[in-house]
């Protein structure tokens, strides 16, 4: 069965708060990219560190590779393991 982009966003994505996290999160990457910390086209991530991508306070941002940043152990629901 194919993926129903439309459906993904009408039911999630295009939520007003999934809306907002991820203006936040691409906020985070402009400022990152504006004091020259990362690059367009880069293999380089903006990682928030408490995991709130709302919270783009310069203690809890930084940077690391895609690959890194993206494995996280995750729980049978998708959520991130804590510890």
């Amino acid at each position: 069965m194919a993926r129903d982009y439309r459906k993904e966003y009408d039911n999630y994505h295009g939520k007003p708060a999934q809306k907002k996290k991820r203006a936040a999160r691409n906020a985070a990457r402009r400022t990152l990219e504006s004091s020259g910390r990362v690059k367009k086209g880069s293999n380089m991530d903006v990682h928030h560190l408490d995991g709130n991508p709302l919270n783009n306070s310069a203690k809890n941002l930084r940077v690391m590779h895609q690959s890194r940043n993206r494995s996280f152990a995750r729980t049978s629901t998708g959520r991130k393991k804590r510890g």
